[in-house]
């Protein structure tokens, strides 16, 4: 049971349910398990990182809409199950490997023992031995042989077993660990995924001296489409736009869903003109595609993006390139939306 567990059973934990269920109604937020999973650990103040993106979400007056809701469970609690999964194949890796371990220590000893019967047996056969003394040794030196052989045959059995177990064991891992990265709706890689992968590629620029870009790009007036015509079809929207961003992207380029409405690219080796060139590509395609809502055939408009695009600086951190990225993005929206901006635009400084 773990500590928490023991708080909402305690005298308290009426009291911690209730003070949840509270919160999640005062900011708008359904009562499903997954919204209550993630407001109780915030109520409880367990995960700092949690704890400050919600509040930066109140702080900027966030609506928390579904896809807000879900960001929020898929980036900190999605891929718990994963964690489990991949520790009970870790355990069952190592019993595998425990029992090759013990086979061949196994084998290390017959070796030995095989090895002494056969220097008794060309001791025995240096001296003059009568026939009947040969036939024993030459029937001690066949016996010797047939088990050395048999336990080697059973060992062979055993590590073929053994590789064939850790084989299955390491595809389902890699399916595991491809599932906790990728977001469920897009296809896309998720938060964690993207993290992970801008951390490694500015390490890698740094090192190598080379380029690289973020683009941020956030679908405009998104509420809207949910409100007139529900979720669904905005599910709808954002797996069509998942679609135009990897229609754009480069073999090496990470196109992941940053969290509801907002997309982002990580652009390794790429220009800050050729940056700006993709993403001004991206938004022209995005804006001359008229949809159709699926099941009722009704025209949906055009869909548009507001883009930012920023180009890795001297010194800079994960989190000043984003920051960066999101300003720009940010710029876009205040001058009209359905536009690029990067960081080299004089305008993203003007108040």
């Amino acid at each position: 049971m773990t500590d928490q567990d023991m708080l909402l059973q305690g005298p308290g934990g009426d009291a911690v349910a209730q003070e949840t269920l509270d919160l999640m109604r005062l900011h708008g937020v359904p009562p499903t398990s997954a919204n209550y999973e993630v407001w109780l650990s915030y109520r409880l103040g367990r995960n700092p990182a949690l704890r400050e993106a919600i509040d930066a979400s109140i702080a900027s007056g966030e609506t928390f809409t579904p896809q807000v809701n879900a960001a929020l469970h898929e980036r900190f609690f999605t891929g718990l199950g994963a964690s489990a999964q991949i520790m009970m194949a870790g355990e069952q890796i190592a019993r595998d490997l425990g029992q090759v371990v013990s086979f061949l220590k196994q084998t290390e000893q017959k070796s030995g023992d095989y090895g002494r019967t056969l220097e008794s047996a060309a001791t025995d056969l240096s001296q003059t031995l009568a026939p009947e003394q040969i036939r024993q040794v030459v029937q001690s030196l066949a016996a010797a042989t047939l088990d050395m052989a048999t336990h080697n045959q059973q060992l062979n059995q055993q590590l073929q077993r053994s590789s064939r177990e850790i084989d299955t064991l390491r595809t389902s891992l890699e399916s595991v660990r491809l599932e906790s990265l990728t977001d469920s709706l897009t296809g896309l890689s998720n938060r964690r995924m993207f993290d992970e992968t801008l951390r490694m590629r500015l390490e890698e620029a740094k090192a190598q001296r080379t380029e690289l870009c973020l683009l941020l790009c956030d679908i405009d007036h998104f509420k809207r489409f949910n409100d007139t015509w529900g979720h669904h079809t905005g599910d709808q929207i954002l797996r069509f736009l998942a679609s135009a961003l990897q229609a754009h992207a480069r073999p090496d380029f990470l196109v992941a869903r940053y969290g509801g409405e907002e997309f982002a690219v990580v652009m390794p080796r790429v220009t800050p003109r050729v940056a700006a060139q993709t993403a001004e590509t991206l938004r022209a395609a995005i804006q001359a595609k008229r949809l159709r809502r699926r099941s009722t055939n009704e025209d949906l408009g055009q869909v548009t993006v507001s883009v930012g695009v920023a180009r890795l600086q001297p010194g800079d951190t994960v989190q000043g390139l984003i920051e960066r990225a999101d300003a720009c993005l940010y710029a876009s929206k205040r001058n009209g939306r359905n536009q690029v901006t990067t960081d080299a635009t004089p305008v993203l400084y003007v108040a």
